[in-house]
């Protein structure tokens, strides 16, 4: 069976909207001859979360030793079945059509290593914005990643691209840096293979009190620098092998 893995990483304690977050994945219309699994991925090794999900065959739930999101997203990525993959942080909600819209580009679009969309900011008081930046929908141009990363206006949230999960393998998954592993991965999708800006949002990115993005921590320079040390030398690396990734096209029933 096709699948689309969703992986989700979740600590002790960031568990408040995960109900939320289900909900909004078992309410995606698929299209024909494909599913989806939810990969969760304890940040720590308490079993919270046999009780903070519900029962659901479609969901996969491990843990390891507390390392940061990055950590948890790739150890997921050992269990992930599907031939396509997305994240979903743990407070994030995925738009009605998101995971739809996705597939059909890339199985449309064999030429297509990844895609990305749009997402709205879910504010305190209940209100949506969209963001500043967002590029034009169609094939994306060669480094519009890179170029906002580098002028400080990144284009789209990192979470919303879905890739061909062989491609995130190819790259190790996500980097090991505290912050913005997301942006770091699909930067580097972006230097060996070609993307796709979707046409409608596909996800709402929730903005509270307690998100990773809202501590001090995560815009501390030294740990955004440390972002770039470990970025940039991997990205100039890839650039002078002048490997590209070709994805294997998938039918519309997602067979290879």
């Amino acid at each position: 069976m096709p699948l689309i893995s969703i992986v989700t990483p979740v600590k002790e304690g960031g568990a408040e909207y995960l109900g939320e977050a289900y909900e909004s994945l078992a309410s995606q219309t698929m299209p024909p001859g494909w599913e989806w699994e939810w990969v969760v991925q304890e940040d720590g090794r308490t079993g919270f979360l046999s009780s903070a999900l519900p029962s659901d065959d479609r969901i996969s739930v491990g843990m390891a030793r507390q390392g940061g999101a990055a950590m948890a997203r790739t150890m997921a990525l050992g269990r992930v079945r599907g031939q396509l993959i997305r994240a979903l942080d743990a407070d994030d909600l995925l738009l009605p059509g998101a995971l739809s819209r996705a597939i059909t580009t890339l199985v449309e679009h064999p030429d297509i290593s990844w895609c990305v969309s749009a997402c709205l900011d879910l504010m305190p008081d209940g209100s949506r914005r969209p963001g500043p930046y967002d590029p034009a929908p169609g094939p994306l141009a060669d480094d519009v990643m890179i170029s906002g990363y580098r002028a400080g206006r990144f284009p789209v949230v990192g979470t919303t691209m879905t890739a061909h999960t062989d491609l995130v393998n190819a790259l190790g998954g996500w980097a090991a840096v505290p912050a913005s592993e997301d942006v770091g991965l699909l930067v580097l999708c972006e230097a060996v293979s070609r993307g796709w800006m979707l046409d409608e949002p596909g996800a709402i990115y929730r903005k509270h009190a307690t998100q990773s993005t809202a501590q001090p921590a995560h815009w501390d320079p030294a740990e955004r620098t440390a972002l770039e040390e470990v970025l940039m030398p991997r990205l100039d690396a890839l650039r002078e092998l002048g490997w590209r990734w070709q994805p294997t096209s998938l039918t519309a029933h997602g067979e290879r």
